[in-house]
């Protein structure tokens, strides 16, 4: 019973929206205070006794992020989530990118790797190209074949997409985009707290996720890069702690990944980060893989039972999380019934409009879950459900 290790709980909260944010155990929050109250200084350049402590306690942070994801320390750039770590690496593609090269996506990408090299295209002249997906929601990966090219300079893709829920064969297209030279930008943010990320089976060049949905503060995300890869990418932001020398004629860069650091750094969430992934490593993800199956199987076969249920995809081949629609409702209407419920869900396009378009529907309702949901919390999001259908009878 793992609700008890998140005190948010002791309300009575029905909380089906761990793929927006999750909630935070107390072990993380315990850590936060106690590095505020003891161990806060800035890093890397103070000799106090504080400093020294904060420096070490955030590249041990870094180094605990690394063996996470089986990765160097040196490939791990802390952002301040994975939007802004991939926004790094398309901000530099946009000053690297011509016109004749390509970057290719997934319709059902998230905004957050979709617009950014959108944007790089445009601004580097660049041709922005997607490829679909199947009625059921897999991958279509004959259009994925045929969409890529030669000229394909960049693939970004979601191991796990946030609609439909979908486990993507993402070492296939990984392998696919490598033979054609292509670099790939994987976006984990919601794979990452269900399932086992391991980048050396993976093969990504770069890889983003946010530390928020996998039980950690938010304000602080990770960019995985191959050492390579990183070296290739040119800086983000400019300021201090990311040069080598400033002078008035020249200014060149530290080191990755300290190049990708400008300023002062999210310590205290990196630290939080850290603690997160020990718990989550504590626990193991063959225990959270098979409590989340068998929740995640109460509430398919709930859902399937109430009339009118459309689902964006099919509802066998989703991994925790589901996005679907009550024919003849809108989602709007359901979530305002759920909400005084007091069922957390999220309504919208969740951040992902072409493949909604792809499906034909401007929103749906999505239930997400986290280690912490049990099949209370089902029974109780599918009374309430019931309830808000038969108010628009």
């Amino acid at each position: 019973m793992l609700k008890k290790d998140f005190k948010i709980f002791e309300k009575d909260y029905v909380y089906l929206d761990s793929a927006a944010s999750a909630q935070k155990p107390q072990k993380v929050l315990d850590k936060l205070l106690s590095f505020y109250q003891s161990d806060y200084a800035n890093v890397h350049r103070g000799s106090c006794e504080l400093a020294l402590k904060a420096t070490k306690l955030y590249e041990e942070a870094r180094q605990t992020v690394a063996d996470f994801i089986r990765a160097d320390s040196k490939e791990i750039v802390f952002t301040k989530g994975a939007t802004e770590a991939i926004n790094l690496v398309a901000a530099s593609y946009a000053q690297t990118l011509k016109k004749g090269d390509e970057v290719l996506v997934c319709i059902a990408e998230h905004h957050a790797n979709f617009v950014p090299w959108q944007q790089a295209c445009i601004l580097s002249g660049a041709t922005f190209k997607t490829f679909n997906v199947l009625d059921d929601g897999r991958w279509d990966l004959n259009d994925f074949e045929k969409q890529l090219t030669k000229r394909t300079k960049v693939v970004a893709v979601a191991q796990l997409s946030n609609v439909l829920g979908v486990v993507n064969p993402v070492e296939k297209v990984v392998k696919l985009a490598h033979k054609v030279g292509a670099k790939v930008m994987l976006d984990v943010a919601q794979s990452i707290a269900h399932m086992s990320v391991d980048v050396k089976t993976l093969d990504c060049d770069y890889m983003a996720f946010s530390g928020h949905k996998i039980y950690g503060p938010n304000g602080i995300g990770v960019l995985y890069g191959k050492c390579k890869a990183l070296n290739e990418l040119k800086p983000y932001q400019f300021g201090g702690d990311m040069v080598d020398t400033v002078r008035v004629e020249k200014t060149t860069f530290a080191d990755v990944p300290a190049r990708f650091e400008a300023g002062t750094p999210p310590i205290a969430n990196a630290v939080g980060l850290a603690e997160a992934l020990k718990y989550v490593n504590k626990i193991g993800f063959a225990k959270i893989q098979k409590e989340e199956n068998g929740v995640f199987a109460t509430l398919i076969k709930g859902l399937k039972q109430i009339k009118n249920v459309e689902f964006l995809g099919n509802p066998d081949l989703k991994t925790g999380l589901v996005a679907f629609n009550v024919k003849g409702i809108h989602a709007d209407d359901l979530n305002l019934i759920l909400a005084k419920e007091n069922v957390c869900v999220r309504v919208g396009h969740h951040c992902a409009m072409p493949l909604h378009a792809r499906f034909g529907v401007k929103a749906s309702l999505r239930v997400s879950l986290g280690l912490y949901n049990d099949s209370k919390d089902i029974e109780k999001f599918l009374k309430a459900l019931k309830k808000a259908i038969g108010f628009f009878k």
